[in-house]
């Protein structure tokens, strides 16, 4: 908790309250960015939801998100009780990467969900979690505990997870301050041209298919992510191993930049035909067009721990069968 907030007190409708003066200095900045800096509220979207739903009150009036306190306004939130959450507990094995008090860093297996979402409502990493602990405290959804990002279904590796509402609340900042520095691998259709080079277009939801993103649509948020060619596989090149550095979080953004350049990841139907290039032999085509997911791997995640603040660093191998994919197009 930060040191402008008091200790949250519990109302008689059972709702925790938390009050705070804006300190000096403090002012003349938006209720929602002051209210970030506040550590019993994990996320930006928790934020956003008790400002817009009158939870959030300046000198007792309720605000909107954009009004600018002032230095010594008295701020008020009031976080409801948790909804019982639906997910139940699973045990499901893990490959748990790291583990203590605070965080538990796991190499995630394609074809599992970070968290419950419309049609996927168990096999998920937060199912596997719940039988592993319970996840105490208040947390600001209870159907998504210490998750504060996520991987695609069918990309493996590298995801941490907090324990705590205050880890949730320091990596969730370190997250959206982009100084968490992830590192991808990827298997592309094709080689680019360019060895090496930066992704910048910004990436927006599909005005007609809610599911897919786009790059250049109306409603975008910049985007940008970086790639150096590791290897090309066959004569003439068929496909490449690309290492990815993407500098901002958007949803699917590997997928819809590597596509937008013309080198969809091998596997990914959504954004990519699926289909083999011209160029590339009977075997290569094969092992292509037969791979079943995105060929896309988080090979690292470097953060600061939410405790301590020691700058760590969290690898995972190539999932087994991106290194037989990559096995096979070598020979090809």
């Amino acid at each position: 908790m930060s040191e402008t907030a008091r200790e949250g007190e519990i109302d008689r409708r059972g709702e925790r309250v938390f009050r705070c003066v804006v300190p000096p200095g403090e002012g003349r900045q938006r209720l929602d960015r002051f209210l970030g800096k506040q550590s019993f509220l994990p996320t930006r979207s928790r934020i956003a939801a008790l400002v817009r739903e009158g939870h959030v009150t300046v000198d007792g009036v309720v605000r909107k998100a954009s009004f600018s306190v002032s230095e010594g306004e008295h701020v008020t939130v009031e976080l409801p009780p948790p909804e019982p959450s639906w997910v139940e507990p699973e045990d499901i094995a893990l490959d748990v990467l790291h583990e203590d008090d605070a965080i538990i860093v796991v190499d995630k297996p394609a074809g599992m969900a970070t968290h419950p979402a419309p049609g996927t409502r168990s096999g998920t990493l937060v199912a596997a979690l719940l039988h592993r602990w319970r996840f105490a405290g208040d947390w600001p959804d209870p159907q998504r505990p210490g998750i504060v990002h996520r991987l695609d279904k069918d990309t493996t590796g590298v995801i941490v997870v907090a324990k705590t509402p205050v880890a949730m609340h320091a990596l969730a900042r370190q997250f959206s301050a982009r100084t968490v520095r992830k590192r991808y691998q990827a298997v592309v259709l094709g080689v680019p041209r360019a060895r090496d080079g930066v992704i910048d277009l910004a990436i927006g939801r599909d005005p007609i298919d809610r599911k897919r993103m786009q790059a250049r649509v109306g409603q975008t948020r910049a985007a940008r992510t970086v790639y150096a060619v590791r290897e090309a596989f066959g004569t003439p090149p068929a496909a490449a191993l690309l290492d990815v550095a993407p500098e901002t979080g958007r949803t699917h953004q590997i997928r819809v930049h590597l596509a937008s350049i013309g080198h969809a990841i091998v596997g990914d139907r959504t954004y990519g035909s699926g289909r083999a290039p011209s160029t590339a032999n009977d075997a290569a085509r094969a092992a292509i067009e037969e791979f079943p997911r995105q060929a896309l791997h988080a090979a690292s995640l470097t953060l600061r721990h939410p405790q301590g603040g020691e700058e760590m660093t969290f690898t995972a191998a190539l999932a087994r069968d991106m290194q037989r994919l990559v096995a096979t197009l070598r020979e090809c």
